[in-house]
C-alpha cells in the first residue's frame, strides 16, 4: 500500500470519526511524557541560565523520542504482518489531523449562538481557546471561534497533513510533539518564560512554511466558494505582520480579509486584558454565519492540500 492511500485513508477515518478522545491517543500520551520530563527538568534546574538549557533539552528529548517511538512501532508492526503495519500507520497519521473535530467544535458553537443558547457558546469555546469567555458578547464568541478555526486550519490540518507527506507517521507525529510542547509551555509567563522559550521558537519554525502553503489553499479555497480573494490577498499582505505569531497572522487575516469582517482586539487572559493588532477591513459586524463559513473555508483548504499533496507524492 503506497504512502499516499495511507494518508488519504487517515484523512478519511478523521472526516468519518474525528478527534479520539481516549487516555490512548498518541496526543495525550505526548501530553503526558512533557510533563514527566518538565518535572524531573526542573528539579535538576533551578537558574533562568538553567531553565533555557533545560527548555532545549526537553524539546529534543521529547521530540526525539516521540520519532524513533512512532519509527519503531510501524517497523515491529509490519515485520509482524503488513497488515497491521497499514493499519497503525493509518491509525497514527489520523491521529494527528483535526478536520472533523475543529469543525465539530466550532459548529457546536456556532448552533448553541443560533438557539439563543449564549451560556452553551461560551462554556463551548472555553474548551478551544485560552481567553476568558465567562462574559462574552456574541459577536465576542463569534470573533474568538472565527479566529481560532483560522489558526488551527494550518496547526491542526496543513502542518500534520504537509510532515505525514515529507515523512509518514514518524515524521507527523514529531510534528504534533512540537505543538503539543509549544501548547503546554510556549508561554510567556513567570512559569514558562525560560523553560518554554526553545519550544515555542520551534513550533513557529516548524509551522513557517505550513503556514505560507496554508495560506496560499486558504485563497484557493476561497475563490472556490466565491469569497473575496482580491481583498484576501490585500489583508494578508498588509495586516499578516502585525500578529505576534509570524504565522497565524497568515491564516486570520486571509479569513478577515475574504469575509470582509475585522479580526483582532481586546481579549482577557486570567482577568487581565490584552490588544491584539486589528486586521481586516471592519466592513460589517461580525456574525455567527461567519462561523459557518470560515468552517467550510478550512474544510474545502483540508480538501485542497489532501489533492495537491496525492498528486506530488505519485509523481514523486
Amino acid at each position: 500500500m503506497s504512502m499516499s492511500i495511507i494518508i488519504l485513508l487517515a484523512f478519511l477515518l478523521d472526516m468519518i470519526l474525528g478527534d479520539p478522545v481516549r487516555p490512548t491517543h498518541p496526543v495525550v500520551i505526548i501530553g503526558k511524557l512533557i510533563d514527566s520530563f518538565e518535572k524531573n527538568l526542573r528539579k535538576l534546574f533551578k537558574t533562568s541560565r538553567g531553565l533555557k538549557t533545560a527548555g532545549v533539552i526537553l524539546w529534543f528529548a521529547t521530540v526525539l523520542l516521540v520519532y524513533i517511538a512512532t519509527y519503531c512501532i510501524i517497523k515491529t508492526t509490519y515485520k509482524f504482518n503488513p497488515w497491521f503495519g497499514y493499519v497503525t500507520n493509518i491509525w497514527l497519521i489520523y491521529t494527528t489531523l483535526s478536520v472533523r473535530n475543529l469543525a465539530d467544535e466550532a459548529m457546536g458553537i456556532y448552533h448553541e449562538i443560533r438557539k439563543s443558547n449564549i451560556g452553551s457558546a461560551r462554556k463551548r469555546l472555553s474548551f478551544i481557546v485560552g481567553r476568558d469567555t465567562a462574559d462574552m458578547p456574541v459577536n465576542e464568541i463569534c470573533r474568538a471561534t472565527i479566529e481560532t478555526v483560522a489558526e488551527n486550519t494550518i496547526d491542526g490540518i496543513i502542518s500534520p497533513l504537509l510532515y505525514a507527506f515529507i515523512g509518514g507517521a514518524p515524521l507527523a507525529m514529531a510534528y504534533k510533539a512540537v505543538n503539543t510542547l509549544d501548547s503546554m509551555v510556549g508561554y510567556k509567563n513567570e512559569k514558562y518564560e525560560f523553560l518554554g522559550w526553545f519550544s515555542a521558537h520551534m513550533d513557529d519554525l516548524a509551522n513557517f512554511i505550513p503556514a505560507r502553503i496554508g495560506g496560499i489553499l486558504m485563497l484557493m479555497a476561497a475563490t472556490v466558494i466565491r469569497l473575496d480573494i482580491k481583498r484576501g490577498i490585500k489583508t494578508v499582505l498588509a495586516d499578516a505582520k502585525k500578529h505576534k505569531s509570524p504565522n497565524s497572522g497568515i491564516p486570520e487575516a486571509i479569513t478577515a480579509g475574504v469575509l470582509g469582517i475585522r479580526l483582532g482586539g481586546w481579549n482577557s487572559y486570567g482577568g487581565e486584558m490584552s490588544f491584539r493588532e486589528y486586521m481586516g477591513e471592519k466592513l460589517r459586524e461580525i456574525e455567527a454565519e461567519d462561523i459557518k463559513t470560515t468552517v467550510k473555508l478550512s474544510f474545502i483548504t483540508a480538501i485542497i492540500a489532501l489533492i495537491i499533496g496525492e498528486i506530488i507524492l505519485d509523481i514523486i
